[in-house]
């Protein structure tokens, strides 16, 4: 590691980060409230509140630690294959991120060995807490969750910082660009920043981030894993009908979805579509939307199978999109009818699914241009276009199989970021195993 680059982290700190330090220092008092709010709304766990304090709810296991940190469910499954690396080099893991449906899926999904606390709120006293108590010896920050707090703390104890699978969108760069010199601090301070794209490369280094393009690592991601038992019991429930399943839809998606049902069903008598909500607890208002309208739905919450009644099967529950991937041939990517970004297509596409999607996927622009351009997806910019892209792959299997084939084709020429990121990760991969070595001479 160059003299040069461990510098960045002791260069002056501008004003407008040491105001934001007083405020978020002062703020930290108002942590109860802030706390007992979230606690309410539903997004705090409420048996491990002290963990966004800093305070840790398991002890420092000895020897070269690495955190990683993402800021929810897509960022901590996009390290999930780099979790397993790093595990085989016999490195321990402590993983950080801010929502309760990403410290479920890292209960589900996730060797118990890794470590996974909530990121403290980013008030100087208990990022200090965090830091005292954790000593990591590298930290990973997945896409762009910068907490200014812990970045210039992890700084200035000269803890080696990288962003891997960085990315800033057309929508958010010029948002970033009207605060550069404040950006650039923060990105100074990372002694690299891996990033998905030349044009992520090209804004983050306008920005004043030194970079390296190493890939998307959501494109190296495992298929999600599904219960066998209850993928038996859903395929003998639809068996013999056509199944669409939406993924991770937003407020305003699921009634542009009935809308697009009712017209196929008059087509498709048997058809059933699968709603899932990106957010679980939506599930009940989605219901009564539905049986406002006239349809029939059962709520997968509620322990409910689908019939030959239903016509809409909400999926509101945790941690199966694997099981509906593989019960459906045919996948709308939700987030992208709404001006939210769009979801990541790749798990449904490597589990062999034709994608349809929205306008709005900024979040992932490089890849649903590709696969736009190769065929292996379609863009519908509203819900006339939905209605004949889903006729068109319930009806034409051929058209179905040369989407899903082109789609793979996609990921497969796309993929490689994994192998990329450890590469450039290696010299700061060494030095732990080296002290691990030394700690356990």
């Amino acid at each position: 590691m160059s003299h040069e680059l461990r510098k960045a982290g002791t260069s002056p700190v501008p004003a407008t980060l040491r105001l934001y330090g007083r405020l978020s220092a002062a703020a930290g008092a108002l942590a109860p409230v802030l706390l007992k709010r979230r606690l309410k709304q539903g997004k705090e766990d409420p048996a491990r509140i002290d963990e966004r304090r800093g305070i840790a709810r398991r002890p420092r296991p000895a020897g070269p630690l690495v955190w990683i940190h993402g800021a929810s469910v897509g960022e901590v499954l996009a390290a999930a294959a780099l979790m397993e690396r790093l595990r085989a080099l016999n490195l321990r893991i402590l993983l950080t991120s801010g929502t309760v449906t990403s410290a479920a899926i890292v209960a589900k999904r996730f060797p118990p060995d890794i470590i996974h606390q909530y990121v403290p709120y980013d008030s100087p006293r208990f990022v200090a807490r965090f830091l005292d108590h954790w000593r990591p010896g590298l930290a990973l920050f997945i896409e762009s969750d910068l907490w200014p707090n812990l970045i210039l703390a992890g700084a200035s104890r000269r803890l080696p910082m990288v962003l891997i699978n960085g990315r800033m969108s057309q929508r958010s760069f010029p948002r970033w660009r009207r605060m550069a010199g404040t950006i650039a601090a923060l990105l100074g301070r990372f002694d690299i920043c891996l990033v998905q794209s030349e044009t992520d490369a090209e804004r983050f280094a306008m920005l004043g981030g030194r970079v390296a393009v190493t890939g998307n690592l959501k494109l190296d991601v495992r298929a999600p894993p599904a219960d066998e038992s209850r993928l038996e019991r859903l395929l003998v429930v639809t068996r013999g009908r056509p199944v669409v399943v939406a993924a991770s839809t937003h407020p305003g998606e699921e009634e542009i979805l009935l809308n697009a049902h009712r017209t196929l069903a008059a087509y498709f008598p048997s058809l059933l579509t699968v709603i899932v909500p990106r957010h679980p607890k939506r599930g009940e208002a989605i219901a009564r939307m539905i049986a406002a309208s006239g349809a029939r739905a059962a709520r997968r919450s509620l322990e409910q199978l689908p019939t030959a009644q239903t016509d809409i099967y909400i999926a509101d529950t945790m941690g199966e999109l694997g099981l509906f991937y593989r019960l459906a041939p045919i996948v709308f990517m939700g987030g992208s009818l709404v001006p939210h970004g769009g979801q990541n297509p790749i798990e449904a596409i490597k589990l062999d699914a034709a994608i349809v999607h929205g306008p709005h996927v900024f979040n992932f622009t490089e890849v649903y241009d590709a696969l736009d351009r190769a065929g292996g997806a379609r863009r519908a910019d509203d819900g006339d276009a939905l209605v004949k892209h889903l006729g068109h792959l319930l009806s034409d299997l051929a058209a179905r199989d040369a989407a899903r084939v082109a789609a793979a084709d996609v990921v497969d020429r796309l993929g490689g970021a994994l192998e990329r990121t450890l590469a450039a990760l290696e010299p700061y991969l060494l030095q732990l195993r080296l002290e691990r070595r030394a700690a356990d001479a």
